[in-house]
Parts: structure tokens; sequence; C-alpha cells
């Protein structure tokens, strides 16, 4: 805080243009978005300079221009920037794996406040607390409860649940690692493997011209069923399947008329428990028809899909 920076963008598309400024804040959490560590600035930031770089006067990239909180809609003095290091894990993943790898235990946390640490036996409000684990997850598997208080992560102190969200994240999925947790008035160490975050995973390839693919459901993308996503798309408890959360207009699947936040209960009289379990039916299959039973807002109902008749 306090080191002089410089913004570089395109404001209003008027040309590359600097702006001079300090760091206000790190750490900042601005935006209605899940992974946030903003870089907070004066540096006059408008339209057109998202993607821009901010720089140290060194000029060190030391984070990208990404957002304004204005009422304006024009620079009022909060800019904010992706720190380098958070671009850099997205930029590696991206080159690796062709799409961004994020770490997942299974828990669902929130902040821990003065009053909470108070009456979980706490002396300071440090922390995150669990007040769900995910079924069979990962966090399950190492015993963690609702009710316990992440302190640290792979040695790292975590000061609120922000922190355990961008931590877990950046773990390679596949590595164990130690966890320090507070339960019963007293401090213990459990080991988590860390897996990879299940959310958003495609049944099958995007590009339905591949006629050597044995894959069927092209274009659709589905995430398993937890406490988050069915009170995102309104999913009764008692439903269980897959919910697709895209579907290329394109696709044969569209086509169908699947549509997103609609819950695959079956695929080809086979049950569906999992996005897991979509994939694995929808891998490797001699018949390009494919019989869906679906449940969505308007009740459950069955769909075939061709994708010999793709867009």
């Amino acid at each position: 805080m306090g080191d002089v920076v410089l913004a570089v963008g395109n404001p209003f598309g008027l040309g590359q243009t600097v702006t001079m400024g300090i760091i206000s804040a790190t750490g900042r959490v601005a935006l209605d978005l899940k992974y946030q560590d903003f870089i907070q600035t004066d540096a006059a930031i408008n339209p057109g300079n998202s993607g821009g770089a901010l720089v140290d006067t060194d000029g060190r990239l030391i984070g990208v221009n990404t957002a304004i909180y204005s009422r304006s809609g024009g620079n009022e003095g909060i800019g904010l920037a992706i720190p380098t290091d958070l671009a850099r894990e997205v930029m590696v993943s991206l080159v690796k794996d062709g799409k961004v790898t994020r770490g997942y235990i299974g828990v669902h946390i929130q902040p821990l406040t003065a009053a909470l640490a108070k009456q979980f036996e706490l002396k300071s409000d440090k922390g995150a607390l669990v007040d769900e684990v995910m079924p069979t997850s990962p966090a399950a598997k190492a015993g963690l409860q609702n009710g316990d208080v992440i302190l640290q992560l792979n040695g790292k102190t975590i000061a609120d649940a922000r922190r355990l969200s961008l931590e877990v994240a950046g773990i390679a999925p596949g590595e164990k690692i130690p966890m320090r947790i507070w339960r019963d008035g007293a401090a213990r160490t459990v080991d988590v493997l860390v897996k990879e975050m299940p959310g958003e995973g495609p049944l099958a390839k995007n590009d339905s011209s591949q006629s050597d693919s044995n894959d069927t459901l092209n274009g659709v993308a589905v995430t398993d069923l937890n406490a988050q996503t069915r009170r995102q798309y309104s999913v009764p408890g008692r439903i269980q399947g897959a919910v697709v959360t895209q579907v290329e207009p394109a696709s044969a699947a569209a086509d169908a008329g699947l549509k997103e936040g609609d819950v695959i209960l079956e695929i080809n009289k086979h049950p569906v428990r999992s996005a897991e379990d979509a994939v694995k039916l929808t891998s490797n299959v001699k018949d390009k028809i494919t019989l869906l039973h679906v449940w969505s807002s308007s009740g459950s109902h069955y769909l075939v899909v061709d994708e010999g008749k793709a867009g």
C-alpha cells in the first residue's frame, strides 16, 4: 500500500494512455465473483482500460486492470486489477491443460465473525468456518465436520473464508496437504487429498463435426448437484442427477430441447448420480442416438438426441 503505480490502457477508445496513482489496498473483494484478490488503485481506470497493464515505477508488471467500482460508470478513484500471481496461475493452466484446473476439497464455508469465534471458543476471528461438508468429498474422507474452523492450509495461515477458497483453488489436484483445524476447543491436524474442481466439465467435444469421435452429447457441459447448484437452478432435494450448465446453440442436444438448468436423470436408461456418471455414459459409445430422461422446472420428460442431425 502506498507504492506508486502506472495504469496502461485504451480508455474510451482514445488510444494508449498512461495514468498514475498509488496502491490503495490489496486483497480486495469488490465484485460478485467466486475468486477475488484484487489490487485496488486510485490511478485513473475507465472503460477501455480492462486488460491493460498495472506496473510499478520500475516497469514491472504487478497486475492486469480489470474493473472499476463506480456509481457513475467512470473513474471515481477505485480501480481494481488482478494480481500477476493469480493471472500467471491461470495462464500456466491454460497452456498446460487447455483449461483452468482448480483444486477442490468439498466444503461450504462462511466468514468467522467475532460472535461466532466466541461461541467456538476461539481467541480470534481468523479462520474459515465450515457450515457444510459435501458427502463423499475429499474433506468428508479426511474427517472434516460441520462446525470445524480451518486455521491453516499447507502451512499457510487462513485469515478468512476468501483466503481459503483462493488457497485451495491454487493447489494441484492429487496433492495431499495438511490442514490445521479447530474443533471442540482444541486444534488438530488432518490430511486432505485435493481433487479437481468437479464443476462444469464437458460431456464431450464441442466440435460435433469430428466424425471419428465416439462420444455423444457434444457441446453439453454438466456439474454435480450440490447445495450451491440446487439453489442456483432451484432443484428440489429429491432430484438426483447431473445439472446442465451449458448447451452449445448449434448442438444436437440443443435441437432436442436440452437447456441450461435441466437435470439429467438417466442416459440410455442408466441412472445418473453425478457429472462423472454422465461423462462415462457418453464416452466411447457405438450408437450416436442418446435417450435422456431429464428433469426441468416444468417436470420430468424424455428427449432423444441424434448427433447425426447436429445444427
